[in-house]
């Protein structure tokens, strides 16, 4: 019954583990269309991507997002206006960090990047702490140590590098947390309304700056492959996974993403690894392992 229980959520695992190892493989995405600047291909992704997953909801969850909309009216006023201010507040922060991980992947590195989602969920948690004031164990607290010793060394070995890594995770961090405290939509629903705010925002960009149309082809097809592959196809497999395991359990399977990047901008995009970056990504790593020790043992 057990061995039957587990296959059973096999597919669960599978789905989370393939939405984490897409978004490793995100920089090979990027990089071919680095020479559109940031902003534009940041614009693009919305623009595909809302286009697509408001396309998604009209066909498949057109019932779940009206039934959504009608529940929240009914909220309290105070409610409602929470739920909005959080909406926004979550679109403006998911923008500024899908610029923020797209300009250092293509005008930084691959490793910063990386670095960044690799920090991220101890940068969240840390937070969280202050913020939400959710109480951390001895072990956690040590973990955040160990972490902070290994981006001080990281530091050492290049300072601007580190902090492109830690403005990508800290504003993904503040987004997590925002998000935490909406409970008014259902989380997809949420996002589809975070997309068209993102959208709206970068039009007056384009009215002051000029719009600027791509001529190449390959250009289009890497952006429809950014917004599917990478963006919408990890986001719903995410979701599904949620349904057959716990939050927590997928919330490890986090680690999967950086360690591709990593492994990618080592040995594919051949970018210089010194050893005081080594030191400080194995460091990183065993406060991973401290922080979720709890979690891994629940897992196995």
């Amino acid at each position: 019954m057990h061995f039957l229980l587990n296959m059973q959520n096999l597919k669960y695992y599978l789905a989370a583990f393939f939405a984490f190892m897409l978004w490793g493989f995100f920089s090979l995405a990027l990089k071919p269309i680095a020479y559109v600047s940031s902003f534009d291909i940041l614009f693009y992704r919305i623009t595909f991507s809302a286009v697509l997953i408001i396309l998604f909801t009209f066909l498949f969850r057109r019932k779940i997002i009206v039934s959504d909309i009608n529940t929240f009216k009914k909220l309290p006023e105070k409610d409602r206006k929470k739920g909005i201010r959080l909406t926004l507040i979550g679109g403006v922060l998911l923008g500024i960090n899908w610029f923020l991980f797209i300009y250092v992947v293509n005008q930084i590195n691959v490793q910063s990047a990386s670095f960044a989602y690799l920090i991220c969920p101890i940068i969240t948690t840390f937070l969280a702490n202050i913020i939400l004031k959710e109480r951390l164990k001895k072990m956690q607290w040590i973990a955040i140590s160990i972490s902070l010793l290994g981006c001080l060394i990281y530091f050492f070995s290049n300072a601007n590098n580190l902090f492109f890594a830690l403005i990508v995770a800290t504003t993904y961090a503040l987004y997590l947390i925002s998000q935490r405290k909406n409970i008014y939509f259902d989380k997809f629903n949420a996002l589809v309304f975070q997309m068209i705010v993102i959208f709206v925002l970068t039009i007056p960009y384009y009215i002051l700056n000029g719009f600027s149309v791509p001529s190449e082809l390959s250009f289009y097809l890497y952006i429809f492959i950014i917004a599917t592959l990478f963006t919408l196809v990890p986001l719903y497999m995410n979701l599904y996974a949620l349904k057959g395991t716990s939050a927590s359990t997928v919330g490890v399977m986090i680690y999967i993403n950086p360690i591709i990047a990593f492994l990618l901008a080592v040995f594919y995009y051949k970018e210089s690894v010194n050893t005081l970056q080594i030191v400080s990504y194995f460091l990183i790593l065993l406060s991973v392992i401290i922080f979720n020790y709890q979690i891994f043992k629940k897992t196995n």
